[in-house]
């Protein structure tokens, strides 16, 4: 995690101050479910409650010493305790206390993208209804293939991060459960009844089975659900950049007053914040396979785990918080050229008509192989005048054509208005009627 690529409220749920809260809770909700069970004196957990307490350097000093900052996270909070501390951590193991930790952190981090995902579906859906009927080319291998609306391109990327907010909301349910079962997970010095307290205090479910931690093909759905929502930051923002390429320029990113596209030439706007959510999307997939490998553990527990997971879950979450972020400026600021869009639908010569050409053939009785010959070597002369010459006028004058198609019959085919018939169906698909 770096400074450039974070905002406060995500970078402060992963704080050593943060943790070491989330640390306190767990214990002293463990500790008022030992007490109600008769385990530990009522005292202690009052005690813990009140006078608990932890210093981030103080926790750090004792670790150096002690090489384990479970054990010097209980020491610091006795200190502030005193003698009642000593049934603080009764029957439970370290991984109790991070794997839940980590399970607290992964749901609030997954509120927080949640939400950031809602602001830009608010934003998509606005920028798709504004260009619902506004015409562009679609293409496919980057070449001219037929005309499309820029809404329906929104609409697109609306209904991808719909299905992202869902998966979200899955992966965090997935995500959000709760260990306290002691050694290797048998819950033989710890009673179940306190995991089940400890869960509902910290807004978790209960692990059904935990062999001392949380079975971590959870964490790897998680991480691998992040990088499939960075995957379409990445594939909006790929979008954005071609788009914006000076022989397209059919929308660009917000150029603001006084910015500066170049040290060297002052002309340019370049597309740098979807360039930057491009390598950004990177470094979150980057997280996954690491996750993926996290799954197959030794036995019961081992902690070849525990140094991925304090890296990728600050950095992944972090950076994915601020890619969405962003992300929805540049689609709020867009800057969209209509004129620019016909320009370039209309560059080729109305080749973009040529399916409507061929299907009319065939429908009028020429062969599809017949009718595919006589669209192609018209539209092949089109092709090599780089759009000089029209489509239309070289069916007109093809006799081949003619003597199925009538010229009134092939300007019906030309018609810019007969590809967007369905626009209206595919958006109540995608925004309700």
């Amino acid at each position: 995690m770096i400074e450039r690529y974070s905002r406060p409220e995500m970078v402060a749920l992963w704080s050593a101050e943060s943790r070491f809260r989330i640390w306190f809770e767990i214990e002293a909700h463990a500790l008022d479910a030992m007490a109600e069970l008769g385990v530990v004196p009522h005292s202690s957990a009052k005690a813990v409650w009140e006078r608990g307490a932890f210093e981030v350097a103080r926790i750090d000093e004792i670790e150096r010493e002690t090489k384990h900052d479970v054990i010097a996270f209980l020491t610091n909070v006795a200190e502030h305790v005193g003698e009642e501390a000593r049934f603080l951590h009764q029957g439970m193991t370290s991984s109790d206390v991070l794997d839940t930790c980590l399970s607290v952190q992964l749901a609030r981090a997954s509120d927080i993208m949640i939400a950031d995902i809602d602001a830009l579906l608010v934003v998509l859906k606005r920028r798709a209804l504004e260009h619902k009927m506004t015409p562009t080319i679609g293409r496919s291998h980057g070449i001219h293939a037929e005309p499309v609306t820029f809404g329906l391109k929104l609409a697109q990327a609306y209904a991808e991060f719909a299905r992202n907010r869902a998966r979200l909301v899955l992966a965090r349910e997935d995500i959000a459960t709760c260990a306290i079962s002691g050694a290797v997970g048998t819950f033989a010095n710890i009673d179940p009844r306190v995991e089940e307290h400890v869960a509902a205090k910290m807004g978790l479910a209960v692990e059904p089975v935990s062999t001392q931690v949380i079975p971590r093909d959870r964490h790897a759905m998680f991480f691998a659900t992040l990088g499939v929502i960075a995957s379409s930051v990445e594939r909006l923002s790929i979008e954005i950049r071609h788009l914006q390429r000076t022989e397209v320029l059919e929308a660009e990113e917000y150029f603001s007053p006084g910015q500066k596209g170049s040290s060297a030439m002052p002309h340019k706007r370049n597309p740098i914040l979807t360039e930057n959510l491009t390598g950004l999307a990177r470094m979150v997939r980057s997280a996954v396979v690491p996750a993926l490998e996290n799954v197959a553990l030794w036995h019961e527990r081992d902690i070849s785990h525990s140094s991925v997971e304090r890296m990728i879950g600050p950095d992944s979450t972090i950076t994915l918080d601020f890619a969405l972020v962003r992300l929805t400026g540049v689609i709020d600021k867009l800057l969209i050229y209509p004129k620019r869009m016909q320009k370039n639908l209309d560059r080729m010569g109305g080749l973009v008509h040529s399916q409507r050409v061929l299907l009319a053939l065939t429908q009028a009785g020429m062969s599809r192989e017949d009718a595919y010959k006589a669209v192609q070597r018209n539209a092949m002369k089109v092709w090599e005048s780089d759009g000089e010459l029209s489509l239309l006028e070289l069916l007109k004058g093809d006799a081949e054509v003619t003597g199925f198609l009538s010229d009134a019959d092939l300007e019906d085919k030309f018609d810019l208005g007969y590809h967007f018939r369905h626009v209206d169906t595919i958006f109540a698909r995608v925004f309700g009627e």
